[in-house]
């Protein structure tokens, strides 16, 4: 092959490589940031929840809360701090394995410590982490399960925990697609509403 040759087919290769890489690369991720900042501005931003003008977290990232009159969260298994959203990972954790059967007897041992009085079956999303270790979500199990210590830490009664519980309570889009599940900031900010602070 000659060197007009090579010349020849090299330009127009490089050209659309160029203009390819400024629609794909460019063009379209502003495109799109641009639309979706227009038409769902509170996702595009982060799904960031406010109280007082300030944010105090995303709806979809879950956090570590640990107070007694508190929801709790799902465990995380993200690597260096619980919640971590730069280090989104499972636990990779086999049902075998004698670390898995460790952290969640340690988890019983944290949740029936905090409420000696329940001996209900503990829900599994409260003893084991999500997939991607943010899950911001908890089951309506998970939540009733944990009525009466945040009753009696916030003295507030049952049935006004239980009402929160429904008022903050999200069916999913289809009905088979999922079951309804509970956001617990979400609801830890009512919890923080209804209590006045």
């Amino acid at each position: 092959m000659n060197v007009l040759a090579r010349h020849t087919y090299l330009r127009p290769a490089l050209t659309l490589l160029l203009l390819l890489t400024l629609i794909t690369g460019v063009g379209y991720p502003l495109l799109m940031t641009g639309i979706s900042t227009l038409i769902f501005r509170a996702q595009a931003s982060g799904s960031l929840l406010f109280v007082d003008g300030k944010p105090v977290g995303s709806t979809l990232i879950g956090q570590a809360f640990t107070r007694a009159d508190y929801f709790w969260g799902r465990p995380s298994a993200t690597s260096d701090s619980a919640y971590n959203a730069m280090a989104s990972a499972g636990s990779n954790l086999a049902i075998t394995n004698p670390a898995l059967d460790k952290a969640i007897a340690a988890r019983v041992a944290a949740l029936r410590g905090s409420d000696p009085a329940n001996h209900a079956p503990i829900p599994v999303d409260l003893l084991t982490a999500s997939g991607s270790g943010l899950d911001p979500h908890i089951s309506i199990a998970a939540a009733n399960w944990q009525v009466a210590r945040i009753a009696r830490a916030r003295k507030f009664t049952a049935e006004k925990i239980e009402q929160l519980i429904k008022e903050n309570t999200t069916s999913p889009l289809a009905g088979f697609t999922g079951q309804p599940v509970v956001n617990v900031l979400q609801l830890n900010l009512a919890l923080d509403h209804a209590s006045g602070s």
